[in-house]
């Protein structure tokens, strides 16, 4: 038999699915991964006693200043992410919600993604190694390149590594520093002819760079608004393109010349 419910009762009824559906939700995991800020490394130091880039067959200048890499740290592929995980990291600036496929594309095991994140950072410093030599016009066969930074995965580092070479080989081209002394940090894929490309997770390393003192933060210019949206202040956003564009802009930035911004 239907008996005919009143307004409120009926609504009241009708939200209890919906009551439910929200308690579920709060307990299952969701397909997402929550990010935020992580490390950072000068490429033009050393890492456990090891310089980072190491060069046989050529002679090498002393530096100043750093060119930090960036990094972010994620939840692991199989990490339960909650509704109050992906609440809270929408509420704060310091955290980034991303669907987990973005970060994970491969899937796969975590021992199989950490090896497949390995892998795209041995390629990317055997690109950054050819992108610098290329630039500088040396050959591969008589200046060997070595760089010590394995347990970092994945390709963001590329460009930096070969600005590190390019530091430590030429400086500016006339004697400086590409740095001018400064704490440059920034990221970006290389590829061996030297076009930059993005990585995605710029705002939050752009606060890991100003936390650990960066004052300039190189983008891939397609990620220039993204790279704004948190921007810490007191860090000046450079885009950039190429290997040539990001050399050609820090030796402007220490001429005080104009420099390109996002």
């Amino acid at each position: 038999m239907l008996t005919r419910l009143s307004r409120p009762r009926a609504l009241a009824l009708c939200a209890l699915p919906v009551a439910a559906l929200f308690g579920v939700a709060a307990f299952a995991p969701l397909p997402f991964t929550v990010a935020q800020p992580g490390t950072t490394a000068n490429v033009l130091g050393d890492v456990r006693g090891t310089s980072v880039i190491s060069v046989e067959g050529a002679p090498t200048r002393p530096t100043s200043g750093q060119l930090r890499m960036t990094t972010i740290i994620a939840t692991g592929p199989t990490a339960d992410v909650g509704i109050g995980d992906v609440i809270d990291g929408w509420l704060r600036t310091d955290r980034a919600v991303m669907p987990r496929e973005s970060v994970y594309p491969t899937g796969g095991s975590e021992k199989e993604i950490e090896k497949h994140n390995l892998e795209d950072m041995k390629k990317s410093q055997n690109s950054a190694v050819d992108a610098a030599l290329r630039y500088l016009g040396k050959a591969p066969g008589s200046v060997d390149v070595t760089l010590h930074l394995a347990d970092v995965g994945g390709p963001s580092a590329g460009l930096f590594f070969a600005l590190g070479i390019v530091d430590k080989l030429d400086g500016n081209g006339s004697g400086g520093d590409l740095t001018g002394g400064r704490t440059v940090a920034g990221t970006g894929t290389i590829e061996a002819d030297g076009t930059v490309g993005a990585v995605g997770g710029v705002s939050l390393k752009t606060q890991a760079a100003r936390r650990d003192g960066a004052t300039v933060f190189l983008v891939p210019k397609a990620e220039c608004k993204a790279a704004g949206a948190e921007l810490p202040k007191g860090l000046k956003l450079i885009p950039v393109t190429t290997l040539k564009s990001a050399v050609s802009s820090l030796t402007a930035l220490d001429k005080g010349a104009k420099v390109p911004s996002c």
